[in-house]
């Protein structure tokens, strides 16, 4: 029997980085104790690292007790689609001359909420697929 599978096209590591520059939204995986959790952010690729603001909570103490997180985004348009995960650590940005510094970034909370809280994930495995829009083939 044919296999009429068309998983899409492998993107490369900087195709992968390519979507995350211009997605800038995502989920972030977490998981602690077993549980997951999956949360919708916004996000800035910057110099090899997705940086995201939070504020303390439930999102933040995951991140603290599990620092092994997954990311993923999806970009979909007309008749294509792009999507990405990225697997790495997350570190929660302790320095005060590191934030400041973060601040000049083009990184804004989504809602009209102070989001003071930066944290830099630092991937460890980057992998994407492309897809081209089609109908289902005809069953034989």
């Amino acid at each position: 029997m044919e296999n009429d599978e068309r998983p899409g096209t492998v993107l490369d590591e900087e195709q992968s980085w390519d979507v995350l520059r211009r997605c800038g939204h995502g989920r972030l995986a977490v998981s602690v104790l077993g549980n997951p959790d999956i949360y919708p952010i916004n996000y800035i690729a910057d110099h090899g690292v997705l940086l995201m603001r939070t504020n303390p909570g439930t999102k933040l103490a995951e991140l603290t007790v599990n620092a092994n997180v997954a990311f993923e985004v999806d970009e979909v348009a007309d008749g294509e689609a792009w999507s990405v995960v990225v697997t790495g650590k997350a570190r929660v940005v302790e320095s005060q001359a590191e934030a400041d510094s973060l601040d000049k970034l083009p990184l804004k909370p989504w809602i009209p909420t102070r989001k003071y809280t930066y944290v830099e994930i630092t991937p460890e495995r980057i992998h994407g697929r492309y897809f081209e829009f089609g109908d289902e083939p005809e069953r034989y």
